[in-house]
């Protein structure tokens, strides 16, 4: 699952290791049933393979134009079944431009790259990986890669993070892809926060519910955790280092770390997010063989029209309104797939009839 926050504190994540990484139990969680076995889906993909290889030889035949691009792309779902790879899908929806930051365990494509306003970018990951995403904002790189970034800045001088972590305060998504079993996910402000960040899950079953944090915590950051010039909102560990606040010491445990004023701040602004090294409950998610999931920067940026056309409407009222929406969007999500196994027979489907229908072709 995503990293236990008990085993790592802010100070350390800048040199943060994959070997930190290990399972805990939560037994506060609900699991989904399980759905059918993996071997199940690999010989259901296998024979949708083998319909394709044969009904290809009579799309080379018969010319039969589009059909040819529909099998293309029934592929993609295909071979996704079949090898497992999980898509990592960057958007980001900020008036500015965002350079996401990446650690984790294989190695991705990249650890760290720009991606402009209104753009995506997509990573693919292997099964079993294990790591965290965040986004680095007001950067300043040459044309050889080299900089440095104000908020989530990783401290390797480069555009590429190079296995170094994001310097705090940084808003977080970690991940802990299955093999063959749930993939775990979270967002987290236990490092603080930099920025508007949510997760959607597609293509699984189970839970898959969208986390994440909409609010602009900036906007609500208690004074004495808000970092100059708008670079972000500490936490009360970063800022106090204390072992209440940190969950160290005496205070390593579920028990004895409770949540803080400071904490109840970031829960209340972000409900799905992690506020504390013990939030387990609420804010770890899960969800079985999810094909894509998006990480979306400043999912919100219409909050700015909201408020331009509030008008009279009191302060009190709008952040009730605005409470609400990020309440509503960043809780559990309605638009994934929530069975796939019926989209796979429905892409089966679609081959018999593909098949049937060139077979009687070849016959005439």
């Amino acid at each position: 699952m995503a990293l236990p926050h008990h085993y790592r504190t802010p100070s350390c994540h800048h040199s943060w290791t994959p070997s930190l990484y290990k399972y805990h139990p939560i037994t506060t969680l609900q699991y989904p049933l399980h759905p059918p076995p993996s071997s199940f889906i690999f010989f259901f993909n296998l024979l949708l393979l083998l319909l394709h290889l044969h009904t290809h030889t009579f799309l080379k035949s018969f010319h039969m134009g589009h059909s040819d691009i529909v099998l293309r792309f029934l592929m993609f779902f295909v071979f996704k079944g079949v090898y497992g790879a999980t898509t990592f899908t960057f958007s980001n929806k900020c008036d500015y431009t965002v350079w996401p930051g990446i650690l984790g365990t294989p190695a991705l494509d990249t650890t760290g790259f720009e991606l402009p306003e209104g753009k995506s970018r997509s990573l693919q990951a292997p099964v079993g990986w294990s790591g965290r995403f965040w986004g680095r904002t007001r950067c300043n790189f040459d044309g050889l890669g080299h900089g440095s970034c104000v908020t989530g800045d990783c401290g390797s001088g480069q555009m590429e993070c190079n296995g170094a972590g994001a310097t705090p305060p940084a808003t977080l998504a970690e991940f802990t892809l299955g093999s063959g079993t749930q993939d775990f996910y979270d967002v987290s402000l236990v490092d603080g926060y930099n920025l508007q960040m949510i997760v959607e899950a597609s293509g699984g079953s189970g839970e898959c519910g969208t986390t994440g944090c909409i609010d602009d915590l900036n906007r609500r950051c208690p004074s004495e955790l808000k970092v100059a010039d708008g670079g972000g909102c500490k936490s009360a560990c970063d800022t106090f280092g204390t072992p209440e606040f940190c969950c160290k010491g005496a205070f390593d445990s579920p028990a004895a770390c409770r949540p803080t004023a400071y904490s109840e701040v970031f829960k209340s602004a972000c409900p799905k997010s992690y506020s504390y090294a013990y939030d387990d409950a609420t804010s770890t998610f899960t969800c079985m063989g999810a094909t894509d999931y998006v990480i979306i920067f400043c999912p919100t940026r219409s909050i700015g029209s909201i408020k331009s056309k509030a008008g009279n409407v009191s302060q009190d009222s709008l952040d009730a309104l605005l409470d609400l929406y990020a309440h509503l969007a960043s809780g559990d999500s309605s638009s994934n797939i929530k069975c796939p196994y019926l989209l796979n027979f429905v892409i089966f489907t679609l081959y018999v009839i593909i098949f049937l229908v060139q077979t009687l072709f070849s016959i005439k």
